[in-house]
């Protein structure tokens, strides 16, 4: 379980690594979140910009159980590290 913010972190930097691997992959996150390929790494210790990496990924199921399978996490684990970068909590609304 991830529920620390460094954890979520690490976790969104190896989600990006993956998303790397695969050239239609990185072009969909370039595309979808505004990112130039020569910000990722300076971007990388931005709380904001992980948050946006997990959200992509959250963004389409099939996408986040291969990376899950890929990466050797279970299927909630994104969903926990959005839990714990800041902006990402869950709102209730009740």
């Amino acid at each position: 379980m991830l529920s620390s913010q460094e954890a979520a972190e690490a976790f969104a930097a190896r989600v990006l690594g993956w998303l790397a691997e695969d050239h239609a992959r990185i072009s969909a996150f370039l595309a979808w979140s505004g990112e130039s390929p020569s910000n990722l790494r300076e971007r990388m210790t931005d709380p904001g910009f992980l948050l946006a990496v997990i959200e992509f990924l959250m963004s389409d199921e099939r996408q986040l159980l291969d990376a899950c399978t890929d990466l050797g996490v279970p299927p909630e684990t994104p969903g926990q590290a959005r839990a714990a970068l800041p902006g990402g909590e869950q709102v209730h609304w009740t």
